[in-house]
């Protein structure tokens, strides 16, 4: 087991599929010789040629609608998207295409196609370069979209969805790529699709993915120093979402804050926040609450800390909830 950071993590479980089948390939703009601008590509190239490390034009909707001709020729392409901003010139292909052609198809032909996106806040940057689009994927069918919050996930769940025949959204939480955790590739891998309980509680479930369950976690280690136990539980996979995991949680703590860094309308937490009122009306002894960033487009770098929620936010919410 080695200690990496999430943007290593994701390069080695990248190289350890293309070991393992040489019908991988990956395409996205300045991810060869350069290695991507986060380096999540780094020295790939050099390992696999340049036939299947691919220095792409910048068009985003050529380079998926090209990954969607090689996975019909039975290929499994893995397109990087450089930042969260730019992947809306490629919706056309992504929503009106690839998520639609298994079912054009009668499941007759499968268009194993992953598609990775840095994405979120908190690294200072510029317009177009902090989005959280992951609702616009989330609410189409066909698409399965996922987000690792650790390194070791990060690692099991890119082989994972480049093994996968269907089409993945992978969001890689790029102001988490630094920071290092324990990373096991000797593992059986981890179960994409279930939500992980991160951390035991018993007076409030915290929900979350990608970077805010770092900020989850630390919102609950401040409520332990006030009495107060919170539940921490990353979803690993957007669509679909494991309910079962949340109801069991919810049942014993009685109280449901959700987290994201997307704006809060229309979003994965709005959906959370009603199948869980559908779910579990009768458990809980308070309303669904909702943390989410404002609903503006993103501001100025210097602002973020003010747009983003932040630990104060959810514990807010906690104590809204309890008072209930």
């Amino acid at each position: 087991m080695d200690e990496l950071p999430m943007a290593k993590a994701i390069n080695e479980g990248l190289r350890a599929a293309m070991v393992e089948n040489n019908k991988v390939m990956i395409m996205g703009e300045d991810i060869a010789q350069l290695g991507g601008v986060f380096r999540v590509t780094e020295g790939l190239q050099e390992q696999f040629g340049p036939n299947r490390v691919v220095d792409t034009p910048l068009a985003e909707s050529g380079i998926v609608g090209t990954a969607i001709g090689l996975a019909m020729r039975g290929y499994r392409p893995i397109c990087e998207i450089q930042f969260d901003g730019f992947i809306y010139p490629a919706l056309d292909q992504i929503i009106s295409q690839l998520a639609k052609l298994t079912a054009r198809h009668a499941g007759t032909q499968s268009f194993p196609v992953v598609i990775r996106i840095p994405y979120g806040g908190h690294i200072g940057a510029i317009e177009h370069h902090q989005e959280s689009p992951e609702a616009y994927f989330a609410h189409t069918p066909g698409l399965r979209v996922i987000s690792p919050a650790t390194p070791h996930d990060a690692y099991w769940m890119i082989r994972e969805a480049i093994a996968c025949d269907d089409p993945v959204i992978y969001l890689e939480p790029k102001s988490r790529y630094w920071y290092k955790g324990p990373v096991d590739d000797a593992s059986p891998g981890v179960d994409t699709y279930r939500a992980r309980v991160a951390r035991e509680g018993s007076d409030v479930t915290l929900v979350g993915h990608g970077a805010m369950v770092s900020m989850l976690h630390q919102a609950a280690e401040v409520a332990q120093g006030e009495g107060v136990s919170a539940e921490v539980i990353d979803l690993r996979s957007l669509s679909p979402i494991d309910y079962a995991t949340i109801e069991t949680s919810v049942a014993k703590t009685k109280h449901l804050v959700v987290a994201q860094e997307a704006p809060g309308n229309v979003s994965v937490g709005s959906e959370i926040a009603a199948t869980m009122t559908e779910k579990a009306f009768y458990v809980m002894e308070a309303p669904v609450l909702r943390v989410s960033a404002f609903n503006t487009p993103f501001p100025p770098a210097r602002l973020e800390s003010q747009y983003l929620p932040d630990v104060d936010r959810i514990l807010d919410a906690v104590d809204r909830s309890l008072a209930y």
